[in-house]
């Protein structure tokens, strides 16, 4: 059972970084772009086939954007539209994807609509969170970001229909008055997530809560080029199923810097970060992720798993994490890699993620490589079930118009005990529609 939960996880892993390269982390760096995104499909759900449409466009206007969603599921048994895709008013709302205006990192920010990659702080307790994990429950959430100069917020809430999860980080720049290079822009923050109602269920009381304060210095902070040292510190408190009750659980820090570089000769828009952390017993780091809609809460045999039960006997622990992420070539190569190591035995884990959707005239190309359980370095690349490959290659009909198939490997044992392992291959054909206009 252990084996197929870490299976699932890193096929989740290797699809999400997929279908996120428009939008997770990039949009702190990408410009104003005009783009229409569209595909047809088979999808199968409940073990019903339907004929899809989508028809995803995003329109910039100086620091005004928008995107709409229209996914259309035809029922090839009774020859229409899915039933349950538009059966109350808030359906037809969310076919706007988001409204924003400005950028993540501007002094002004906020964006209504699909949160494709939240971020609170450093990330240190939200971090890449995304409210449309499941398309049948995607949320309409929100982002508010301002920037005062002395001080300033950052806030999210991940659906504005009802009470889930939402964070605010607060800061102050003691020396800002100060007027005085690279001290002036010292900061100490707060913050504060929670999620108020995990099982969507308002008469119980298992909400989860992690709280949290921060420093940091940007030494070097300019439209070309930019570098800051931080300090995370977290606790979590939350309910527990498992004991009936909710209680503090463990604490953790972070010390990191980050580096990046936007748009260098027009070629490269990197930002880079490396940590190094000290997880207390039952803490976790960025405890909302990407896959919090899903782990929050699971069902199995009939009892109620909280994500806080599963924090439950894990050993204090010491690590590293790395990211990068950003594009090359003028956006023409867009690029993602995480690594984390703990001090603990076999807890390694990569993500490395490339979209090479425009480098070349006629081919389409991008590809994902997940990896847990990782000991030395020459197990990153050692093929087992640990691994999920993922690859995809497109065919441009048209400019805009690219017939993709993907093949995703997945390996398995020969035979129980052999350590010797074999690929499960899937290969899942789609046609996309991708056209950029100014």
């Amino acid at each position: 059972m252990k084996k197929a939960l870490i299976l699932l996880s890193l096929l989740g892993l290797a699809g999400y970084g997929a279908a996120q390269f428009p939008d997770a982390g990039f949009g702190y760096w990408t410009g104003n772009e005009n783009r229409l995104f569209g595909g047809i499909g088979i999808t199968t759900i409940d073990d019903q086939s339907y004929f899809s449409f989508c028809l995803r466009p995003e329109l910039s206007i100086g620091p005004l954007g928008f995107g709409l969603n229209i996914n259309l599921l035809y029922d090839t048994e009774n020859g229409s539209l899915r039933a349950k895709d538009w059966d109350s008013g808030y359906d037809y709302f969310r076919l706007l994807r988001y409204f924003r205006y400005g950028r993540k990192t501007d002094r002004f920010y906020t964006r209504i609509g699909t949160l494709d990659a939240a971020r609170i702080g450093h990330g240190f307790i939200v971090n890449y969170f995304t409210n449309e994990i499941d398309y049948d429950e995607r949320k309409i959430g929100m982002e508010f970001d301002l920037d005062l100069g002395h001080f300033g917020f950052e806030s999210m809430a991940s659906n504005m229909g009802r009470s889930e999860l939402f964070g605010l980080r607060g800061y102050y720049r003691p020396l800002y008055i100060l007027d005085v290079p690279i001290l002036k822009n010292f900061a100490v923050g707060a913050s504060f997530a929670r999620d108020l109602d995990p099982d969507a269920w308002a008469a119980s009381n298992d909400g989860v809560s992690v709280y949290g304060v921060d420093v940091e210095l940007p030494l070097i902070k300019s439209r070309v080029f930019n570098t800051l040292l931080y300090a995370d510190y977290a606790v979590i408190h939350g309910y527990s199923s498992r004991e009936n009750l909710s209680r503090d659980f463990g604490a953790g820090a972070a010390v990191g810097v980050s580096v990046g570089f936007a748009n260098l000769m027009g070629l490269v828009e990197v930002q880079a970060r490396l940590e190094r952390r000290w997880l207390g017993e039952e803490f976790i780091p960025s405890f909302f992720d990407p896959f919090y809609e899903i782990q929050k809460l699971q069902i199995s045999h009939g009892k109620k798993i909280y994500k806080t039960d599963l924090l439950i006997g894990l050993q204090e622990t010491r690590g590293t994490f790395g990211e990068l992420y950003g594009n090359v070539l003028g956006n023409r190569v867009r690029l993602l890699g995480t690594v984390s190591k703990l001090d603990a035995e076999k807890s390694g884990q990569l993500h490395l993620a490339a979209d090479a959707t425009e480098a070349l005239p006629t081919i389409a190309a991008r590809a994902s490589y997940d990896k847990l359980g990782i000991v030395q370095a020459e197990d990153v690349f050692t093929l087992d079930d640990r691994s999920v490959a993922r690859l995809g290659l497109g065919y441009k009909i048209k400019p805009y118009l690219i017939l993709y198939v993907d093949y995703i490997w997945s390996f398995v044992e020969t035979s129980p005990g052999s350590k010797n392992y074999k690929s499960q291959e899937r290969m899942e054909p789609r046609l996309a529609f991708v056209y950029r206009f100014k």
